[in-house]
């Protein structure tokens, strides 16, 4: 029973820190039903993720006075409604304000998950259990989405989320009368057990880093190269099944907690720098940089959290310093990188359109043809303004002679390929930054010099 409530447990953990990137590979489709643009749709990943960076460390004050085991349960509870009322949204304002109360209650999951593992297993497994249900939960959830909106809709990422949670509720409980330690662990005194200042930063500004990986990749797939959610999902697993591989690769070569960090950083930098000089939109060259991001994802996020919280006590109080370092961090990626690529869209869309314009005036068809192709990509591209526009429809609605369908067919190859360069290079300036913070989160973790707790 143990061994369930735990499993329960950990899984809520890795959905609720799976919703800090679970909707990325949704957001075209988001854009397009709730009728936004690409700065407004971001704050549904922003919202959720700020609300719980800046929530986690208060929740983890409340759990130094009451039961880890009910406000586990209470946070749990407000996430499932939260994720029922997310499934339902009607509007943009609806969904992110259910978002924002998802992460209220996810902070108070995630910060009485770690304590209720600890308690239920060992300090050492319930720790190691709660870490890797982050990190799994971090790394899966964009292809999740994706394979669960193209599927159904963008809807049921939050309806499978409701089942897990409402079971988890009475596991978390269940605990209560096992629990008696929580209450014990706030009279430690924390002047020896100060935050360790070293591993958080470099956590943020990693997370800082992925949110390039996990978010502008993503948009670069689906709505820059017109790749369908299922495809993009596919195509993102290489992240996640690279990070599994991390582990048995630093056994093998075993290095030290500070190599083994250090070596994540300069993948994770190197495989951003290799997204920003993609040749093509080839779905083959983005591979090996995506090996590269899940590989450093592997060999930083487990062993730095682990570095922030071991031995450290109380255990809420640390792993919700680590919570709130990565999702700040998501905030702070966010916050830089979307007006970066939105402004680089923007800068790219003249150019693109005077390309477009010789493609279609070179064209081996009829005068009116042309003509009539130029109105409907006009009207696409004032309707797409700030995204890279979907041409398809004014070619739908073309009626040409039987003798001129080959040359509008490579007319609109050519006009797709020609968007997907624009919108591979709007996204350079971004990847590279991603990778600039990478390589900061690599020097924060040198030692100037040895000073115990830092």
């Amino acid at each position: 029973m143990r061994r369930v409530a735990a499993a329960l447990l950990a899984l809520t953990v890795g959905c609720v820190l799976a919703d800090s990137a679970v909707v990325t590979l949704a957001l075209p489709e988001i854009l397009v039903r709730l009728h936004t643009t690409v700065g407004q749709v971001a704050w549904v990943l922003i919202a959720f993720n700020l609300v719980l960076a800046v929530i986690v460390r208060p929740a983890a004050w409340f759990y130094k006075k009451h039961d880890a085991a009910v406000l586990c349960a209470v946070g749990i509870a407000v996430f499932a409604g939260a994720s029922a009322l997310c499934a339902v949204a009607g509007s943009l304002d609806v969904l992110i304000i259910a978002r924002s109360v998802q992460a209220v209650g996810g902070a108070f999951a995630v910060i009485g998950s770690l304590q209720l593992l600890v308690e239920e297993l060992t300090e050492r497994r319930g720790t190691a259990w709660w870490i890797a249900a982050g990190v799994f939960g971090t790394a899966i959830g964009p292809m999740a989405g994706g394979l669960l909106t193209d599927a159904f809709s963008w809807r049921s990422i939050f309806v499978v989320q409701v089942p897990i949670a409402v079971l988890a509720v009475p596991a978390a409980l269940a605990t209560r009368r096992r629990s008696g330690h929580s209450r014990a662990e706030a009279a430690v005194d924390t002047e020896k057990h100060r935050v360790r200042i070293r591993p958080n930063i470099a956590l943020a500004l990693l997370s800082a880093a992925l949110s390039a990986a996990l978010f502008l990749f993503v948009l670069l797939l689906v709505d820059g190269w017109r790749r369908s959610p299922a495809v993009a999902a596919v195509t993102v697993s290489v992240i996640p099944l690279a990070a599994l591989l991390a582990r048995p690769l630093d056994r093998t070569l075993r290095s030290g907690p500070l190599a083994q960090t250090m070596s994540g950083c300069l993948l994770i930098a190197g495989g951003l720098t290799g997204l920003a000089l993609l040749p093509s939109a080839a779905l083959a060259w983005t591979i090996a940089p995506q090996a590269l991001v899940g590989l450093g994802l592997g060999l930083t996020l487990d062993p730095l959290t682990l570095q922030a919280m071991d031995g450290r006590l109380p255990h809420f109080l640390h792993g919700g310093w680590t919570i709130a370092a990565r999702h700040a961090g998501v905030v702070l990626g966010l916050a830089i990188l979307t007006p970066v690529f939105t402004a680089d869209l923007r800068s790219a869309q003249p150019p693109a359109e005077n390309a477009i314009t010789a493609l279609v005036l070179n064209a081996p068809l009829e005068p009116q043809d042309k003509i009539a192709i130029a109105r409907g990509l006009a009207d696409r591209l004032k309707q797409d303004s700030g995204r890279v526009p979907d041409l398809h429809p004014a070619f739908a609605q073309l009626h040409v002679s039987a003798v001129e369908q080959p040359a509008a067919a490579q007319l609109e190859r050519d006009l797709d390929r020609q968007l997907e360069r624009a919108a591979t290079h709007a996204f350079r300036n971004a990847f590279l930054i991603g990778a600039a913070l990478a390589l900061a989160a690599l020097l924060a973790l040198i030692p100037l010099r040895r000073r115990g707790g830092v």
